[in-house]
């Protein structure tokens, strides 16, 4: 960021991820209503593994080449693009709905749909993270990094009790609809911000050319390499205690929206706590010891949680896990854009989409069927204490440690 950009940079960075609050709000409660919806509807682990990775293995497939998308590209653009482009085929399911007459149809066409919807995320999100430090001054990323962790939790807090209200008294398509406003909300209000001029004038080469340039300095930068490689460990180990919580929470303490609805709200409560901590105490004086940190809080809450009968103590830990959680991502998004250089951001968060929506789709493949032939607990139990030697390699890395 150069001298000129430094004014008003508040302005515009709160401005910027306000407007990603609000999209990130109906998608965030499609994304609850959709795997709710299978959860509620099939009580099936292979549902909810199969709505789970419609959403984010097509996002996989394309997330690195958003990433070389947003070194090239205008990043406005392209956020706004694919927000629209998601809400065009919200609206398209909501349209469609009524002349759907059975349920497995009706299945299979809101998979199609979460399929769309991934795609659009991978185009935005690496996107997103590349504009976030071209609005910031670098000695202030950590900082913003966890208000906008804090934002999004909040987002993240309100989205499952919506859900949960919405379902209780509505339809999926009201749902659904949701999504298409705070669409409509959030890119007019990003419409309005101008971001700082952006390099777009390197060599066009082939995008797979491009593609080839981005992993050879993501992998030969040994920080940068590790940090993608931690962070596709800690997505497939989270699968068990976060992404089959409801399940979880469906078998061992009741089938109700609500149940799930509070475990979201908690989980995502958690999180704000975590940002809001992130935000004022900045985490470790050093990066690695934070991400440590974080890494073995996390899988030990993850196994307290398999051993827990009561749901107000399981909810409990669930706070806990949510802080673990923001410390983690916190520290991993801040090193990266320490770390990368401007022209290769894009690619590097690229990249680092597409290890959060390859390794998830991975462990709901493997751990959702698995899910319905042994114990949940155990598999918690498990993937936790892998999340603990991982924290314990992270611990005593060297590069990591001298960050």
């Amino acid at each position: 960021m150069d001298d000129t950009q430094r004014t008003g940079w508040q302005k515009r960075i709160l401005l910027f991820l306000t407007s990603q609050c609000i999209t990130l709000f109906g998608s965030t409660l499609v994304q609850m209503a959709l795997v709710w919806y299978a959860t509620m509807q099939t009580s099936s682990g292979v549902w909810v593994a199969a709505f789970t990775v419609c959403s984010y293995l097509p996002q996989f497939l394309i997330s690195f080449i958003g990433g070389v998308w947003a070194d090239r590209y205008h990043r406005k653009k392209l956020i706004i693009g694919a927000d629209l482009l998601i809400a065009f085929v919200t609206f398209v399911m909501v349209l469609a709905i009524p002349h759907i007459s059975s349920e497995p149809a009706l299945l299979g066409s809101l998979l199609v749909m979460s399929v769309i919807r991934s795609l659009g995320a991978g185009i935005q999100t690496p996107a997103v993270n590349a504009v976030i430090p071209q609005l910031i001054p670098e000695d202030q990323l950590m900082r913003y990094n966890g208000i906008n962790v804090t934002m999004q939790s909040i987002v993240n807090f309100a989205a499952p009790a919506v859900a949960g209200a919405v379902f209780a008294i509505s339809t999926l398509r009201t749902t659904l609809m949701i999504d298409i406003v705070t669409a409509v909300l959030g890119t007019g209000l990003l419409s309005c911000l101008a971001l700082p001029k952006q390099n777009t004038s390197i060599e066009k080469v082939s995008v797979f050319s491009d593609m080839k340039i981005g992993v050879k300095y993501a992998f030969a930068d040994k920080l940068i390499g590790k940090l993608l490689i931690i962070y596709g460990l800690f997505t497939f180990f989270c699968v068990p205690a976060g992404y089959l919580a409801g399940l979880l929470v469906r078998r061992v303490f009741g089938d109700t929206y609500w149940y799930l609805t509070a475990v979201e709200v908690v989980g995502f409560a958690g999180m704000m706590a975590g940002g809001i901590i992130m935000s004022t105490w900045g985490g470790f004086k050093h990066r690695g010891k934070t991400l440590a940190v974080g890494l073995f809080a996390f899988g030990s809450f993850a196994i307290g949680m398999s051993f827990s009968k009561n749901f107000i103590f399981y909810l409990g830990l669930m706070v806990c896990y949510g802080v673990a959680l923001t410390m983690v991502q916190t520290a991993i998004t801040t090193m990266l854009q320490e770390k990368a250089d401007t022209s290769m951001q894009g690619r590097v968060f690229g990249l680092l989409g597409t290890m959060y929506a390859g390794f998830l789709p991975i462990g709901m493949a493997m751990f959702g069927p698995l899910a319905d032939i042994l114990p949940l607990q155990w598999i918690m139990i498990g993937s936790g204490i892998a999340l603990i030697v991982i924290a314990g390699i992270a611990y005593y890395n060297r590069e990591l440690k001298a960050i």
